[in-house]
This record gives structure tokens, C-alpha cells and sequence, in this order.
């Protein structure tokens, strides 16, 4: 699979630009500020009919104009697919594969693989376990439609049973037998997803530490580990346990919603002893070993992104980063910099046909 053409309209700060693609690898160079990482945030958008990096659609437009459009044409299985991604403001946004619209988003989901690799990766370090619980999930998901409606049906019912308890708090009341209806939905498909997010992790982790050794060099150890409340008890247990606790703080404070990941550095928590070169290895790692999941699972390879990947890191965790390039196991790949002449240099050193677009020149 590679995208072959991507054309934009309105697009951030971009006013219209179309780019004619190489299926190998593809680099856009220029300074702050010129509109790089807005090309590959579009790239991003013809997969998951979203953004990556600003999840109000509608701030998407370009300053004073009324509507924007990505249109990308790729080559998969031997087959052309036109995609086209547009929003008017006051309407809804448009997703259309060869001409006919998408019903649900969700359906596009996973259709065209992607990873990508951002500066922005780091919230997943810095922020809360939403951040970190959204990562699992979408790797899930890109394979498994079953574990998307899943996850889209808890989290309905969860809300659904928050605004229940807050309606017996407001009218001091309290309904035994309604609250259970939500209670067995959410043990049910809570467990599910809890299952599957446990094998799932049975089988990354490995290849994390595998892809982390690579671009570290070898120098040291990681971790990766999977909390959960299910751990020790079933998620009726846990929503029977926690009954009390809920009716006073109006809102369920056991379960799935609750799980996260624990990234570690020799056993010590990488957001505090991590130097700002490790931490950003282990999140290259993290989302190498997606990709590589991902291409296993798929039999496609993803499409990758690499923004500003090169910032921050050493001498030699750059040229471990070459070397993984470089190598056959990659399909088409999307690149920002902001040196033309250390990005040309880099890609000299491999075997592999290049392009570089210089932007704001």
C-alpha cells in the first residue's frame, strides 16, 4: 500500500498544495512554522478521519474560510482508492471512499494502516492514563472492528450509568434494580475488553523491548506494564465493591476505564528518570513495535510518519534510526525536518529512492 497523490484545501495554514508522492520515502523540509507537520497531520486524517493533533474538527479550517478538503489517492492490493475528507462549518464532516460516503467512521478504521511517530507522542509520558489507555485502543482497533464497538458501547453505557448516579445524589434517591441493568452491561463487555487488552499486551511487549534495544544501542533496560483493576478482581466484584464509594463522588470509579500502562527505565518510572534522549527512544520504540504489530496483524504495511523525529536525539540513537529506515521492512514513509542538509545527508547513507519537498522556499 502507498499513497500515490494527496491534495489540500484550506487545510490548517495551508491554502491549496498538491504533492505527488514516492512510494519509498518522502521528506518535508522548511522551518518552523511552514506547514510540515500539517501535510503529514492530513496524511493521518484520509486514515482515521481525524487529527491527530487537534481533535475540534472545525479548527481544522484555515483561518477565514468556510471549509476544508484532503483528497488522497492510493494504490492498495493492486487496486486504486480514492479518499476525500471534507468539512463545511455548520455541517457535518464528509468521509468518502471511491465516491461513496461512510455511514460510521469507525467502518474506515484500519482500512489504510497507519503509525505515526510526533513530538506530541510525549503526552503519553506526561499526561494521565486516558492519554495512555488511548494508545492500546488504538492499535486494537485498527484490527479489530469487534473491540471498537465494544469500547464505544462501554463507554455510552458508562456515561449512562454516571448520569444515574448523579441523579440519585440530586434527588436523594436510589434505584437498586435500574443501576444493575448498567452494571451487567458494563461486567460484560468490560471484561471483553479487558481480555483482549491483556493478550494484546502479552504479545507487544515483547516486540517493544525488542524495537527498543535497536534504537537505544543496547545500553538499557525498559519495561513496559499493564495495571489493572481486573487483575485481582472480576469487574462485578469491583462495581459491587465500590457501590458506596460511587453513590458519594457521582461517578464509577472501578473498572476497565481505569486501567493504564506503566512505561519504566530499570524498573524506575521514565518520566522521572528518563533524560529527554531515552524517553523519546522508548516512545520511537513504542510506536515501532505498533507498527510492526499492526503489520502483522493486517498482512498491509502501515504507511509511517516520522515528525521531527531527528530533534533531541544523539549521534548514534539518529543513525540506529537510519538503519531501521533503511530497512525492507518498511513500506512508504513521510518525513519533516527542519535541515535540508542533515536530512539529504541521512537519507545518502541508505539504498532507498527518496524525495525531498522544500517548503516556505
Amino acid at each position: 500500500m502507498y499513497l500515490q497523490n494527496i491534495s489540500l484545501v484550506n487545510f490548517k495554514n495551508i491554502s491549496s498544495q498538491f504533492f505527488d508522492f514516492q512510494k519509498k520515502i518522502n521528506c518535508f523540509v522548511g522551518e518552523n512554522g511552514v506547514g510540515k507537520t500539517n501535510i503529514l497531520d492530513a496524511i493521518y486524517y484520509l486514515s482515521f478521519s481525524k487529527s491527530y493533533f487537534n481533535s475540534v474538527a472545525i479548527q481544522n479550517i484555515r483561518h477565514g474560510e468556510s471549509f476544508f478538503m484532503i483528497e488522497g489517492e492510493y494504490l492498495l492490493n493492486d487496486r486504486n482508492e480514492k479518499i476525500v475528507c471534507s468539512l463545511k462549518k455548520g455541517q457535518k464532516k464528509v468521509l468518502k471512499r471511491n465516491g461513496k460516503s461512510y455511514e460510521k467512521f469507525s467502518d474506515h478504521i484500519g482500512q489504510l494502516p497507519l503509525v505515526i511517530i510526533s513530538p506530541a507522542d510525549r503526552d503519553l509520558v506526561t499526561e494521565g492514563s486516558d492519554t495512555r489507555r488511548k494508545f492500546i485502543d488504538g492499535v486494537i482497533s485498527q484490527q479489530n472492528k469487534v473491540y471498537l464497538q465494544d469500547l464505544l458501547l462501554y463507554n455510552k453505557v458508562l456515561t449512562q450509568r454516571n448520569a444515574l448516579l448523579k441523579y440519585f445524589a440530586a434527588n436523594r434517591t436510589f434505584d437498586a434494580l435500574n443501576l444493575s441493568v448498567y452494571d451487567e452491561q458494563l461486567s460484560e463487555i468490560g471484561t471483553r475488553i479487558y481480555k483482549i487488552r491483556k493478550s494484546f499486551l502479552e504479545e507487544f511487549i515483547p516486540i517493544f523491548n525488542e524495537k527498543y534495544q535497536i534504537v537505544s544501542g543496547d545500553k538499557e533496560q525498559v519495561n513496559l506494564v499493564y495495571k489493572s483493576q481486573l487483575h485481582n478482581f472480576s469487574m462485578d466484584i469491583l462495581l459491587e465493591n465500590s457501590l458506596q464509594k460511587d453513590k458519594i463522588i457521582q461517578y464509577t470509579t472501578t473498572g476497565i476505564h481505569k486501567d493504564d500502562l506503566n512505561f519504566e527505565i530499570g524498573a524506575y518510572p521514565i518520566k522521572k528518570f528518563g533524560s529527554q534522549g531515552q524517553q523519546k527512544s522508548y516512545l520511537i520504540a513504542l510506536k515501532l513495535a505498533q507498527f510492526e504489530f499492526i503489520k502483522q496483524q493486517s498482512n498491509v504495511t502501515p504507511i509511517l510518519l516520522l515528525d521531527d523525529i531527528f530533534d533531541k536525539l544523539d549521534e548514534n540513537r539518529v543513525l540506529h534510526i537510519i538503519q531501521l529506515v533503511n530497512n525492507d521492512e518498511f513500506g512508504q514513509i513521510f518525513i519533516t525536518d527542519t535541515h535540508f542538509e542533515r536530512t539529504e545527508s541521512i537519507l545518502k547513507k541508505g539504498s532507498k529512492a527518496y524525495e525531498i519537498f522544500k517548503l516556505g522556499s
